[in-house]
C-alpha cells in the first residue's frame, strides 16, 4: 500500500504544516480543497514561515477517491463539512483528522463509515501573524497516530510513515492513540481556556496560584470522566504528555481567537465535558463556568453588550 494522493480539508493554522510537508514532495498528488471565495483566497498562495506556497485547489468532487484525506478544520466548521467529507471519500480512502477534541473521528466516522478513520492529532504551536502563519519546525512535535486496536503495524500506519519520510513533517506511531488524544484534550483544556478568559500569556500559570488552582480544577474534573470511560492516560510515557515549547507571553488558539474577534472551539473543549460529564453522572463546576464565560466573551465581541445608555434601565437584584 502506497500512498499516492493527498487531500486537505482546512488550510488554517494546523492545515499550514501539512502544507509545509507536502506540497513540494516528488510524485504525490496533493490539493487543498475550497469552493467559492475560499478557494480563490487560497489560489493567491499561502504564507508559512515567510514562503508562499500555491498547492492545487480542488473541488471536493476533483478530490474524490483520494488514498488520504487529512482533516484540519475548526470545530464549528465539521457540521458544515461533513457533505464536502462524504464526497471525497472512496472505497479506499483514509481519513486522518487533526482536528482538537477527542469526537471528531467518531462524527466523521458516523458519517462515512469508522473503518476509514487513522486516529491522529498534531502538536504544533502554530500563529497567524499579519505575514502568515508561523511555526518552529525544530520545536514541533508534530503528527501522532495509530491503530485502535491490533495489528498496530497495519499496512496503512507504515504507508502514512513513509508517505511523510523526508518531508520535515515530524510523525510518531503509537499503540496509545486514544489515550495520546486524552493527554492532548488535557492540554487544551488546562492550558488554553483559562488563559483565554484572564487574557494573558501562559506564564500566568506559572506566577499566579489562582491561575494554577482554576487548570487544577478542570484537569480534575477531565480525568474524572477520562477513569470512568476506561482511559489510563499513565499509558502514555510521561515525556510524550507536554506540548512543545513556549514563551511566557504564549497565548494559545482560544485566546487568538478572542482576540481576533472569532468564535472559539470552547464547544469542543468544556461543552464536550460537559456533556460527557452529564451522561456519567460528573459535576463539572470548573469546565461549566468555563464554558459560559468564553461563551460570554463570544457575545462581547459580537457587540452583544455594546450599549450608549439609550437602552432601558437595568434593575441590581
Amino acid at each position: 500500500m502506497e500512498i499516492q494522493s493527498v487531500a486537505l480539508l482546512g488550510a488554517g493554522a494546523v492545515g499550514s504544516y501539512v502544507i509545509w510537508g507536502l506540497a513540494q514532495k516528488s510524485g504525490l498528488r496533493f490539493g487543498v480543497i475550497a469552493e467559492g471565495a475560499r478557494a480563490e483566497k487560497l489560489r493567491q498562495g499561502c504564507v508559512i514561515n515567510d514562503t508562499v506556497y500555491h498547492p492545487p485547489v480542488w473541488t471536493p468532487q476533483q478530490a474524490h477517491g483520494v488514498d488520504l484525506l487529512i482533516v484540519a478544520l475548526k470545530y464549528g466548521a465539521l457540521p458544515g463539512a461533513l457533505d464536502t467529507i462524504q464526497t471525497v471519500v472512496g472505497e479506499n480512502t483514509t481519513v486522518m483528522s487533526l482536528m482538537n477534541g477527542v469526537d471528531s473521528e467518531e462524527i466523521i466516522g458516523a458519517r462515512v463509515g469508522a473503518e476509514h478513520l487513522l486516529p491522529a492529532l498534531i502538536k504544533v504551536a502554530s500563529r497567524r501573524t499579519e505575514d502568515g502563519v508561523r511555526f518552529d519546525p525544530a520545536t514541533t512535535l508534530g503528527i501522532i497516530y495509530g491503530e485502535l486496536n491490533a495489528p498496530f503495524d497495519s499496512a496503512r500506519v507504515g504507508a502514512v510513515e513513509r508517505l511523510f519520510a523526508g518531508t520535515g513533517v515530524n510523525l510518531r506511531v503509537t499503540e496509545h492513540i486514544r489515550e495520546e488524544m486524552w493527554c492532548k484534550f488535557r492540554l487544551n483544556v488546562c492550558n488554553n481556556l483559562p488563559q483565554a478568559i484572564l487574557g494573558a500569556g501562559i506564564g500566568c500559570y506559572r506566577d499566579s496560584e489562582h491561575m494554577e488552582a482554576i487548570r487544577s480544577g478542570l484537569r480534575n474534573e477531565l480525568e474524572a470522566i477520562a477513569a470512568a470511560k476506561g482511559i489510563d492516560m499513565s499509558k502514555v510515557d510521561a515525556s510524550t504528555v507536554h506540548g512543545s515549547p513556549a514563551a511566557a507571553s504564549a497565548r494559545f488558539s482560544t485566546l487568538q481567537d478572542l482576540e481576533a474577534g472569532r468564535h472559539t472551539e470552547i464547544d469542543m473543549f468544556s461543552g464536550a465535558l460537559m456533556r460527557m460529564g452529564h451522561e456519567l453522572g460528573i459535576p463539572t463546576p470548573y469546565n461549566d463556568y468555563t464554558y459560559h464565560m468564553i461563551k460570554a466573551l463570544e457575545e462581547k465581541n459580537d457587540g452583544r453588550f455594546t450599549y450608549d445608555g439609550s437602552e432601558p434601565l437595568c434593575w441590581s437584584k
